[in-house]
């Protein structure tokens, strides 16, 4: 099992321990709000399941049916989980519009919000590990599963004032409005989500830093060559894939011509800590458009 997927694994052990948590919260006051707030996790728990499965995908090689690898499984998950997320939404706002007519007092709320404030710290302690584990190993299923718990921390920071203010004022119909302001926030982090996870499959360029640092990379390792152009990459999860014209000039031999590529990739996979699919294509000196990367 890699370490992506053990991490996604322990996602779900955490999860489930904030959804009890976050439950008996409710359940000890009655509260929608605290309400909203476990079902986000329970949200949270399922997407994190979706993600340990999509990190196993990914994690299979390449094979005849798939011969660039199953990486772009972990896309998929992102997007389930924004799905998901924008159900928990409208859920949300379903049991906010129900709380808002029929207003009830709160049960037990000091022992609800204590019981809720610890479930949050977890959370938040675990959010900080899955972004910066994610980003680390370039993981865009933990990214999304880190911001998603993230989301539900700031979530549960703003649940506990609301329902503070409900307790301390008596006025019970800040409950339900609380509970409608998470569900506000719950259905953008899950747009957020879809919009990324759907930048994943539809090849959408890295960040403009990335790209220029590829080009970078090139210029400084492409000696004995005369320029690269066309560079285009994409993401699939934690690959990276890479392919350029290298030209060179016509009278180099082809062994020398394959050094400068080999010194190319290794330069591109160090950077990348191995993860990167590099395809050049030699041309010689006649295909050069002036306009390319050039080699320093």
């Amino acid at each position: 099992m890699e370490r992506t997927q053990k991490v996604a694994l322990g996602s779900v052990g955490v999860g489930l321990v904030v959804l009890g948590l976050k439950f008996a919260a409710y359940w000890l006051t009655g509260s929608i709000a605290l309400y909203s707030d476990a079902l986000e996790t329970t949200i949270n728990v399922v997407a994190a399941g979706a993600a340990f499965v999509a990190l196993g995908v990914s994690a299979q090689p390449a094979d005849s049916n798939h011969p660039y690898g199953h990486h772009k499984a972990e896309y998929f998950s992102a997007v389930f989980e924004g799905v998901l997320v924008v159900v928990a939404a409208l859920s949300i706002f379903h049991s906010a519009y129900l709380g808002f007519l029929a207003p009830k007092p709160l049960d037990a709320p000091l022992e609800g919000l204590a019981i809720n404030a610890g479930a949050s710290v977890l959370n938040g302690v675990w959010a900080s590990l899955l972004l910066l584990w994610g980003r680390r190993w370039r993981s865009p299923a933990l990214i999304a599963d880190g911001r998603h718990v993230l989301t539900d921390v700031v979530t549960s920071a703003g649940v506990l004032v609301g329902v503070a203010l409900v307790w301390a004022t008596g006025w019970l119909a800040l409950d339900s409005i609380v509970a409608a302001l998470v569900g506000a926030n719950v259905l953008w982090s899950g747009y957020k989500m879809v919009r990324e996870g759907a930048a994943g499959l539809m090849d959408e360029a890295p960040p403009p830093e990335m790209v220029a640092r590829i080009k970078e990379l090139i210029g400084h390792n492409a000696a004995g060559a005369i320029e690269a152009h066309d560079v285009r990459t994409r993401h699939a999860g934690r690959m990276t894939f890479i392919e350029f014209h290298l030209v060179v000039p016509g009278d180099i031999r082809v062994a020398e011509a394959h050094e400068i590529c080999d010194r190319i990739e290794a330069a591109l996979k160090t950077d990348m800590d191995g993860e990167a699919l590099i395809t050049i294509h030699v041309e010689p000196e006649a295909k050069a458009k002036l306009s390319g990367v050039p080699v320093l």
